[in-house]
């Protein structure tokens, strides 16, 4: 499914929700319209690393960010790893890979369309970073 949030296109792929697209777009609207914070969504999370990171990241309230570096360590893993994985993240903002930045104060990368820009976007829409920060 393609939205469009801010401006930036996300490609969200539906087998990995339990929820008609009717839904999560009803979901997205609300998110973006500032009316919702957090998703009512039940994912379907890939097995193995990557569906070990989206937990991790869905856990990330929003308003809020966590380092790769925080993740590798709750995950026993590499902060390389926990960015790869991010990247392979099957319904970006829904688990919000966005919160996820690098330890230097950066932003770190971004699968989604739009890129960086699209990723510092969603984070000043939740109010984890002030316009122009990063």
């Amino acid at each position: 499914m393609q939205v469009t949030l801010f401006g930036y296109e996300f490609t969200l792929d539906l087998d990995y929700v339990d929820a008609p697209a009717s839904a999560v777009r009803e979901q997205l609207r609300a998110y973006e319209a500032g009316e919702r914070e957090s998703f009512d969504l039940e994912i379907d999370y890939p097995s193995g690393f990557t569906g070990d990171v989206m937990r991790a990241m869905a856990d990330i309230p929003s308003g809020e960010t966590r380092t790769y570096g925080d993740l590798a360590a709750s995950l026993d893993t590499a902060a390389v790893a926990v960015g790869q994985a991010c990247g392979r993240n099957p319904v970006a903002v829904v688990v919000p890979c966005h919160r996820v930045v690098a330890a230097d104060g950066g932003l770190g990368g971004y699968s989604a369309s739009g890129g960086t820009e699209a990723k510092r976007r969603l984070l000043e829409h939740e109010g984890a970073l002030e316009l122009g920060e990063r």
